[in-house]
């Protein structure tokens, strides 16, 4: 969940590594730091918090930091806590091998044991330390090289990681290494770009080598890249490819916050992920990685679907579209879970794994053991080249675009329009949908873009009621049918920007505990659309203000009777059932935009929190 960033070349590194730092802040922000390298030297520079307090502390010591070969990171805490010790980088006890590391290294406690033994000393509490000083302590007793000696410690270790090292008395030389964490390479003439994401060094090449799992590679001034295999050391053809990312996608533009910008660009990436599969005159939905299988779903007899965070809710909204449209029995899991409860999974079954960012270290681990029992696999993401991109059976992308703040938002509506085609198109190879249905159905699904824009002018009605409620310490959100899931996403969005406790329940189940923390003082979120049990969804609101609760709620157009109930009313398009969550999240994501921003929070980097979750 760390940042990665290094620079060899022949510019000055010390500006690549800030702005790559910068742009790789959403990964991780309770500590940073650079190493620079020169002749026989180095300028070694970390604190405690942001980048900009490492710019900060840089900059006070009033020196030019020169040097055309440097490393970078930004932390995520795992080992330690955070402060200017544990900070990457960190250097072995000889002060002559320096390295930063993403990951998670499960069997440092063991190895520190035998190192300790060996006379080494460790300042911080950090995996990473251990990893540096296992590469000293093997490369000093056996005499060897540092990429050897990367190469044989990497194969003695349990756990992931993504790793750059460079020696001192070497510093034209990194050696890099991946197993779990992500790891991209750019490549410019006599130059090279080290990164956990591409974005940081765009400004400067767009060719890029993904690092597969198992992969280290050699970079060395003035000669070719030298990629190998860990475990034999057998060389390999580097595969480089072209980045398709816009500069203007991942810049914040006219809007304070990446999340403000990303929520008002789903009616665009809706559209996108739309583009080219939804052919509406043509009564056509085609994604190559279902027709290319149309036997295996048209004979499936259950369908797994794999998630973590948002995406688990997305999933939920998707056992609801597959279940109703397909007639196949679905099942949702955690992927944390998946992995250690011995599922029953066959080769019949058909698993769907979903993540944002395509690295999520849980969904990776349950896509690999749902391929070691057989099943087909059909992964969700959104990052081209990805691991689990690359390790799927089958696949399709939701175009959202770069995603960079913390709390998704536009990955979310884009996963579920992705489930909402594979819905569709496997409902028509099995006859579960008649044709008038389908064509309805899929005329419907062109016009959301437009209704999500329509939703996105509300953002005043809502910002008048985050105004009334940002003060609040307990938030219940309750929704029905394919709604529970977004009541579920709408909590979870308060709570990782706002810091507010909030809970999403089926309505129905409200009367089975959580009413009991109903009185004036907790406001209530209820999607109260039309067509969602409608009725029974009247009934849940008179008892929460039967106890004198507040109640917010999210009701379609012309709906009269919720509105004469409710305290605050947030209107939305009329809209099919199964259609309604990419519709009725929107207002969910603003409210907790607006409350983050009146509470003075940061919006973009909430706390504990970071974007790709690459450890367990």
């Amino acid at each position: 969940m760390c940042g990665i960033i290094g620079y060899l070349g022949y510019r000055e590194a010390y500006p690549i590594l800030i702005s790559g730092l910068k742009k790789l802040e959403y990964r991780g922000y309770d500590s940073s730091g650079i190493a620079v390298f020169f002749e026989n030297g180095y300028n070694l520079y970390k604190t405690k918090g942001r980048v900009y307090e490492l710019e900060k502390k840089i900059s006070s010591y009033r020196i030019q930091i020169k040097g055309t070969m440097g490393i970078g990171h930004t932390r995520w805490a795992t080992h330690g806590i955070p402060d200017n010790i544990n900070a990457h980088p960190h250097v072995s006890n000889s002060n002559e091998l320096i390295m930063i590391h993403n990951g998670i290294i499960e069997n440092y406690y063991a190895i520190k044991i035998i190192l300790l033994k060996n006379g080494f000393t460790f300042k911080s509490k950090t995996d990473t330390e251990v990893l540096v000083n296992l590469i000293e302590y093997l490369k000093k007793e056996n005499k060897l090289s540092l990429k050897e000696a990367v190469r044989i410690s990497l194969n003695e270790i349990v756990g992931a990681y993504s790793i750059a090292i460079v020696e001192k008395s070497h510093p034209e030389t990194i050696v890099i290494a991946k197993l779990g964490s992500p790891l991209s390479l750019g490549i410019n003439d006599k130059e090279f770009f080290v990164s956990s994401d591409p974005i940081s060094f765009i400004d400067y090449t767009k060719n890029v080598l993904y690092l597969k799992d198992g992969e280290m590679a050699i970079l060395k001034k003035g000669k070719d890249l030298d990629l190998r295999n860990i475990i034999d050391n057998h060389r390999l053809n580097p595969i480089i490819k072209q980045l398709q990312i816009n500069l203007k996608e991942i810049e914040k533009g006219k809007y304070k916050y990446f999340m403000l910008k990303e929520i008002y660009e789903q009616p665009k990436t809706i559209l996108d992920t739309l583009r080219g599969r939804l052919l509406i005159p043509e009564k056509i939905i085609c994604i190559d990685g279902i027709e290319s299988n149309k036997d295996i779903f048209m004979n499936a007899k259950c369908i797994t679907i794999v998630a973590c965070g948002t995406s688990w809710h997305a999933s939920l909204i998707g056992e609801y579209l597959l279940e109703e449209l397909t007639r196949i029995r679905v099942e949702v899991e955690y992927a944390s879970e998946f992995r250690y409860r011995n599922p029953i999974v066959g080769k019949k079954d058909i698993v769907i794994v979903i993540s944002q960012s395509g690295e999520t270290a849980d969904t990776l681990a349950a896509l690999k053991l749902a391929k070691k029992k057989g099943a087909f696999v059909f992964g969700i993401c959104n990052v081209v080249g990805s691991s689990i991109a690359r390790n799927v059976d089958a696949g399709a992308y939701t175009h959202a675009g770069p995603e960079i703040s913390v709390a998704s938002t536009k990955a979310f509506t884009a996963q579920i329009t992705v489930l909402v085609l594979l819905a569709l198109i496997i409902g028509k190879y099995r006859s579960t949908i008649n044709d008038n249905r389908y064509e309805f159905l899929c005329k419907e699904l062109g016009s959301i873009p437009e209704k999500v824009d329509y939703v996105l002018k509300t953002d005043d009605t809502i910002k008048k009621i985050s105004q009334v409620y940002h003060n609040v310490n307990n938030f219940l959100y309750l929704g029905r049918g394919i709604n529970f899931p977004v009541a579920l996403e709408g909590a979870l969005k308060l709570k990782e920007i706002s810091y507010i406790h909030a809970e999403g329940y089926p309505a129905a189940e409200m009367k089975h505990g959580p009413i009991a923390l109903v009185d004036e003082n907790m406001p209530v979120f209820v999607i109260a659309t039309k067509k969602g049990n409608y009725n029974k969804i009247i009934g849940n609101i008179q008892e929460i203000k039967a106890r004198k609760g507040k109640v917010i709620a999210i009701i379609n157009e012309g709906d009269i009777q919720v509105n004469m109930l409710a305290d605050h009313v947030i209107k939305i398009p009329n809209i099919s059932e199964i259609f309604s969550p990419l519709i009725t999240v929107i207002p969910l994501q603003l409210f907790a935009y607006q409350i983050a921003c009146i509470r003075g929070k940061n919006v973009d980097k909430p706390r504990n929190l970071a974007k790709s979750v690459t450890v367990e």
